[in-house]
């Protein structure tokens, strides 16, 4: 993937999620990363934040930037948390990773009071086309990867993750679509017209 794809993706997160959260909240990241998303929040919103990561040199990544990080499952450190105590838990382009995202989602919604998912979007015009056109693996702006380097073992749509949210009684506070070049926000068909997708996620 191109460096200014990714550091677009970044972008995205930051701005979308950090507007989302209050001053001095405490902060979950589920696949942290390098930490840079925990890293921007303590120094704009004076946030206390943890991470989880599987990857080593991720870990150690968070560990020069000062950030708290814990290496291991997501879904084994959900457990030894009590409730709500995190204020915020972002699942920041993870969900389509995990092997169990609706029991991720329902623990953190536990442990967290508030949710931030973000996602590509399965749905996306593009990618239905790319898979009716050649019956094979999708690949386009959306989803750049060959299938030898991809991860994405569960992906999601829109209108599947907001009727998943609405059988388990998840409610959407906020949420912002984007279209494939994930800067310019879209509200017609967004199933069928965004690319990526950010939502504010609490329990009702």
């Amino acid at each position: 993937m191109p460096p200014r794809r990714q550091q677009i993706k970044r972008e995205t997160d930051l701005q979308i999620i950090s507007d989302w959260i209050e001053p001095e909240a405490r902060i979950l990241d589920l696949g942290c990363g390098r930490g840079v998303l925990l890293e921007y929040l303590k120094k704009t919103r004076n946030t206390y934040g943890v991470g989880v990561d599987v990857s080593p040199p991720k870990i150690a990544s968070c560990v020069r930037r000062g950030i708290n990080v814990y290496h291991g499952d997501a879904s084994e450190f959900l457990d030894e948390m009590p409730d709500h105590y995190f204020d915020w838990v972002i699942l920041s382009r993870m969900v389509q990773e995990l092997s169990d995202p609706g029991e991720i989602i329902d623990k953190a919604l536990r442990v967290g009071r508030h949710l931030a998912v973000g996602f590509v979007n399965y749905g996306f015009w593009l990618n239905r086309w790319s898979l009716l056109k050649t019956g094979e693996n999708i690949r386009n702006e959306v989803y750049p990867e060959p299938w030898e380097r991809s991860h994405r073992g569960n992906p999601v749509s829109i209108h599947g993750f907001e009727s998943f949210c609405q059988r388990n009684n998840i409610r959407i506070r906020q949420h912002a679509y984007l279209k494939g070049d994930w800067r310019t926000p879209i509200s017609v068909l967004p199933n069928l017209l965004a690319g990526y997708a950010v939502y504010h996620l609490v329990r009702e």
